[in-house]
């Protein structure tokens, strides 16, 4: 096995699929120090700059101080603490859904939603570029599995039609992690209504910088698509994106909370995040809804970023959210681009396979309200020097 092992990493690196984790030194920010050297990151999800918000550090430090450093057991058993209790009915009311449920992570939250709700006799109707952990929660769910073509509606109801699964699910991402576009939810929604099957959004990416007030990609098609709400939906959100903290949750009809207490096993068997989390993420949450000038701040950059970059070598992708990936194609060229740019220090990592199809590696550029304007004007300036010289 060990040899097998060895061979397969030396084939990832002749390959340009080998990853590398970086040290770093520094709270999470637009200017980390990372491998001990200074660089302008374009690599962090913290799209509103909270992670290292002094207000999210102190409530951390005093909620430590209440309540321990650890949850001690299971939410079954004694794990399920007041603050997280409060973080679960916050989190309801800010997404204006009736009741939610934390996880560790939403890794764990899709995996547990999805092998909980769904089993041997349903099917799952999943985007073909969904995250990971949306396939892996249909995987375990042993559920019939079926992959549509991104995006694509009409792909999408033929494979519903066809189907005569007992349950019917669709499972998407709401903001693609990678390519930074959002899936027709409205156009979905329609379609379970249609041929009864249920909803399960992934809103990972869209949670505190889109919709009013950060609600999250749900509330933007409220309030800018009309679309019309529906027990139907049901959503989940991390909590270590724009929220800047850890975790995830799960939010729907209370009913489907309810469920989920008692069967979606990674709940059930985890002990849960700290409680001091939960107490952070409270504040986070506040901060969220107090941050309309900082989503404003990020549009004018995305707008600015998208606007004055002018490369004929490598294309942007459509997309008008903080995630502007940059395509390339080539697995070493993207790996030369991002290291070019490391020199420049700049920090922006190179997308391979698998986590993108083969073909389409890419800089995934991810801007944050922390990036002044002189920060993307850096960014683009780099860019069109790499141009001239790779």
């Amino acid at each position: 096995m060990l040899n097998h092992l060895k061979l397969e990493l030396e084939k990832r690196k002749a390959d340009g699929l080998l990853r590398q984790r970086r040290l770093l030194d520094s709270p999470q920010a637009e200017h980390i120090v990372a491998n001990d050297k200074h660089f302008l990151a374009f690599c962090s999800n913290d799209y509103l700059g909270l992670a290292n918000h002094p207000d999210l550090v102190t409530a951390m430090q005093k909620a430590a101080g209440d309540s321990g450093v650890g949850s001690g057991a299971s939410n079954l058993i004694t794990g399920h603490h007041r603050y997280h209790d409060a973080l679960e009915k916050q989190l309801a009311k800010f997404v204006d859904l009736p009741a939610a449920l934390l996880f560790s992570t939403g890794y764990m939250a899709n995996i547990g939603v999805i092998g909980a709700l769904m089993g041997r006799n349903d099917a799952v109707f999943a985007d073909k570029l969904n995250h990971a952990c949306l396939n892996d929660g249909v995987y375990y769910s042993l559920a019939e599995f079926n992959r549509f073509p991104h995006n694509d509606v009409a792909g999408l109801e033929a494979m519903l039609k066809a189907s005569t699964a007992k349950l019917k699910m669709i499972a998407a991402d709401a903001v693609f992690s990678m390519d930074g576009d959002i899936a027709p939810i409205p156009e979905y929604l329609a379609l379970c209504e249609k041929y009864d099957a249920y909803l399960y959004l992934d809103d990972a990416h869209g949670f505190g910088v889109l919709g009013e007030h950060g609600q999250g990609s749900l509330n933007h098609c409220y309030t800018k698509l009309n679309m019309p709400k529906s027990p139907r939906i049901i959503m989940m959100a991390t909590l270590g994106k724009a929220a800047g903290v850890a975790g995830a949750f799960v939010a729907g009809e209370q009913v489907v909370i309810d469920y989920l207490i008692q069967s979606a096993k990674s709940y059930v068997y985890s002990t849960p995040a700290p409680p001091a989390l939960s107490a952070t993420l409270s504040a986070s949450v506040r901060l969220i809804e107090q941050g309309d000038d900082l989503r404003a701040h990020l549009r004018m950059l995305i707008a600015y970023f998208k606007a004055n970059l002018n490369t004929k070598k490598w294309q942007l992708m459509p997309s008008d959210t903080s995630i502007q990936p940059l395509l390339v194609g080539d697995n070493l060229e993207a790996l030369a681009l991002s290291e070019y740019l490391q020199t420049h220090g700049i920090l922006v990592p190179a997308i391979r396979p698998p986590t993108v199809p083969v073909g389409t590696a890419r800089l995934r550029i991810s801007l944050s309200a922390a990036h002044s304007l002189d920060d993307v004007k850096k960014l683009i300036d780099v860019l069109h020097q790499a141009e001239a010289v790779l």
